[in-house]
C-alpha cells in the first residue's frame, strides 16, 4: 500500500496512487514572477490535477505520479515545505509594516528570521508558528504553538495554541511589549523547552498538564 514519502516531501492522495507536494515559499511572498510561470509550466507538463493554495501560505501541487516526483522537484528548482513530519511545519506571517497600512510591527522581517532558523527543524511533535503585525491577527497567531502579535508597544508572545482536533485551544500570553531581539530570544527558549520536554503532544497540552505558571517560570518569564 502506497504511503507518504517524507524524503521527497510527498503526501499520498485519496486515490492511493498519486501524491501532493508543497514547495517552500517563505511567508507566501513571491517577488520573482517567473516562479509562478515555472510552477504552472511544470504542473501542465506532469499532469498535475490541481494547485491548491494552503493555509500555510504554500502551493500544493496535487496528483503527481510517484515516478515523476524527482523530475518535478528538479524542474521546479524549489525545496519542499515541511508539510509532514515531526518538526516545525510552517511559519505563517502577514504583510506587517512592509505592505499593510495597519501594520504595527515588522511581521515579514520577523517571520523570515524565524523561517530561516526553524522551518523544518526536527521536534518531538508537530509545531506551527504565526507572526501577525497587528492585533487583527491575520496570521492566526492565537491558534499556533508559538505566536507573535505586533502592538504599538512591541511584540506580544503567545504559546500553546492549536486548531486541530475536537478541542481546539487558544494560546496563552507569555510576555508583552518585547522588541525584536527579545521576542526572538523568547521564541528560541519556547522552542528549546518544547524540544527538551520530548513529549509527543502539542505544546498547549503540555502547558495544561504542568500549568501556565510553571511553564513561564521554566522559561524565566515573570509571572503577572
Amino acid at each position: 500500500m502506497a504511503e507518504d514519502l517524507p524524503e521527497k516531501g510527498a503526501i499520498i492522495q485519496k486515490d492511493k496512487e498519486t501524491y501532493a507536494i508543497a514547495p517552500h515559499i517563505p511567508g507566501g511572498i513571491i517577488t520573482d514572477f517567473g516562479l509562478l510561470r515555472r510552477v504552472a509550466d511544470v504542473s501542465e507538463k506532469f499532469g498535475v490535477k490541481a494547485i491548491k493554495l494552503t493555509s500555510a501560505e504554500r502551493f500544493a501541487l496535487v496528483g503527481i505520479k510517484a515516478a515523476d516526483l524527482d523530475q518535478v522537484w528538479q524542474e521546479l528548482g524549489m525545496t519542499p515545505g515541511a508539510a509532514i513530519g515531526l518538526c516545525v511545519r510552517s511559519i505563517k506571517f502577514c504583510p506587517g509594516t512592509t505592505f499593510c497600512r495597519l501594520g504595527l510591527q515588522d511581521a515579514v522581517g520577523m517571520g523570515l528570521k524565524l523561517d530561516e532558523k526553524y522551518h523544518g527543524a526536527p521536534l518531538p511533535f508537530k509545531f506551527k508558528i504565526g507572526v501577525a503585525g497587528c492585533p487583527n491577527n491575520c496570521a492566526e497567531s492565537w491558534i499556533k504553538d508559538l505566536g507573535l502579535v505586533g502592538t504599538a508597544k512591541g511584540w506580544r508572545v503567545l504559546a500553546g495554541g492549536f486548531a486541530s482536533g475536537h478541542n481546539p485551544r487558544l494560546a496563552d500570553v507569555i510576555a508583552k511589549g518585547l522588541n525584536d531581539e527579545e521576542a526572538l530570544a523568547l521564541s528560541a527558549r519556547i522552542i528549546d523547552w518544547f524540544s527538551q520536554a520530548g513529549k509527543k503532544k502539542r505544546l498547549g497540552k503540555i502547558i495544561d498538564d504542568i500549568g501556565l505558571d510553571k511553564f513561564k517560570q521554566e522559561l524565566g518569564v515573570p509571572l503577572e
